[in-house]
């Protein structure tokens, strides 16, 4: 069969047209993505003791996967810094080494030429008096100072994974911040063991992600996972995680 040639009238309509459907087609991940691309991010293994004192890399594997995803949704890789008790053990991945000042180097140097937002995430071992950092802990107070010097009044997302980690949030609250815990300021959280992959939080944190539209959908969705985790293992009482969105963060932070 021989289909008619189209005249230049035809043509210019279906341009239009094509021009139209395609102004109205849903922003596709790349495009959502580049709203992190100008995202400062530290993501912090803070230990490497599971809670019998015995070796783990549950949480430098949170803190290789949270940043493998991190990537994914858009934030740049020369953005991003990554810290760990145990750099040496992990050539290939260019690490600094967990501790307070680094760390608050880390952030400030990162935030000096990525001027979007900030994240921070750290996972760890926790106390009611703050999150183990290498040989110290770092309290709430010197948490705030260190993400306040570097991130400002940024849209701020901060992220920890510790026991007891709910003790942050009076501390650090703040209208452009979005803050996530893995457990309220009085409960344990669960999977610092020798054989866990993650602990619970960073598990159900990294489960959640693929299928979540931003932080605060992230947050939900790893809170009902942790539940159900902590449900399916007998660990008792429920951790809780936390979560707080301030004033600003509710209307500036970007999805994926």
């Amino acid at each position: 069969m021989i289909v008619p040639s189209l005249g230049g009238a035809m043509r210019r309509a279906i341009v239009l047209v094509m021009s139209g459907l395609l102004a109205l087609a849903p922003v596709t991940s790349a495009a959502a993505a580049s709203a992190f691309a100008n995202w400062a991010a530290i993501v912090v293994a803070g230990d490497y003791h599971a809670h019998d004192g015995e070796p783990t890399e549950a949480f430098d594997n949170a803190r290789r996967d949270v940043t493998r995803d991190l990537v994914r949704i858009g934030f740049r890789p020369a953005n991003i810094r990554e810290f760990s008790v145990r750099p040496d053990r992990y050539p290939s991945a260019a690490l600094d080494l967990s501790e307070p000042q680094t760390i608050a180097d880390g952030l400030w140097d990162v935030t000096d030429h990525a001027t979007g937002g900030c994240l921070v995430y750290f996972s760890t071992h926790g106390s009611p008096d703050g999150i183990v950092v290498g040989e110290v802990m770092l309290s709430p107070r010197q948490l705030d100072a260190i993400v306040g010097n570097a991130c400002g009044t940024r849209p701020t997302v901060v992220v920890l994974s510790a026991c007891y980690s709910g003790v942050f949030v009076p501390a650090m609250k703040a209208p452009n911040r979005f803050i996530m815990t893995a457990a309220r300021a009085d409960r344990s959280s669960f999977g610092c063991g020798t054989d866990n992959k993650y602990p619970y939080f960073d598990d159900c944190f990294l489960r959640a992600m693929p299928a979540s539209h931003g932080f605060p959908d992230l947050a939900d969705r790893t809170r009902i996972c942790v539940a159900g985790l902590e449900r399916e293992t007998g660990m008792a009482p429920p951790s809780d995680p936390q979560i707080f969105m301030g004033t600003d963060a509710a209307h500036e932070l970007p999805g994926w």
